[in-house]
């Protein structure tokens, strides 16, 4: 066993810098686009975000293939991934038993749920897609960390050394032609030719 050296909580930190996209050019060019809710005051509008942002991770979480976001943005789903090749070091148990102590993940046969963002649909491009990105916030993660343990294997694995789209489209076919043979056996009689 390693000893675990303690991290220096005094030592300065790297904070990137934090933009806002709800800030006061947001809520007056949104007021100015759509006069009809000019009523409505700066929390009522985050409410609404909010509750939306609220439904679209759940939604990911409870199906197997995510969902499709408003206006064809991309699509968001939760993939399983082999264990990382660095250590996933458990800090709390590594501080009070004094050598390192390592996130195994047993009860997911060591995979890891990852938040994917793609935005490769099947039907439509968007101009300039490359530039789409997709940063999930703190509580569509904790409840996919707290989710992933009960249904780990109704998630699509993700192959690392592939590239996504195919991975993707791949279980969409799938499970459409999956879908097409269970429609044709509830019609099926083997003794009628």
């Amino acid at each position: 066993m390693k000893e675990f050296k303690k991290p220096d909580v005094t030592a300065p930190r790297f904070r990137p810098a934090v933009y806002n996209i709800l800030n006061k050019e947001f809520f007056n060019e949104f007021k100015e686009r759509y006069p009809k809710y000019k009523n409505l005051t700066e929390t009522e509008i985050r409410k609404i975000i909010k509750s939306f942002n609220i439904l679209v991770y759940q939604n990911v979480i409870e199906k197997r293939n995510g969902i499709q976001l408003p206006e064809q943005v991309g699509w968001l789903f939760i993939g399983s991934c082999q264990k990382s090749k660095k250590q996933n070091i458990n800090f709390a148990k590594s501080l009070k038993y004094g050598v390192t102590v390592t996130n195994n993940n047993f009860e997911t046969d060591e995979k890891l749920a990852k938040i994917f963002f793609t935005n490769f649909a099947q039907k439509y491009k968007m101009k300039n897609r490359e530039y789409w990105s997709f940063v999930a916030c703190r509580d569509f993660k904790r409840s996919v960390a707290k989710n992933y343990c009960d249904n780990w294997n109704m998630y699509i694995v993700v192959d690392s050394t592939k590239k996504l789209n195919t991975a993707y489209s791949k279980e969409f076919f799938k499970n459409k032609i999956k879908n097409e043979n269970e429609k044709s056996l509830i019609n099926y009689n083997e003794f009628d030719i």
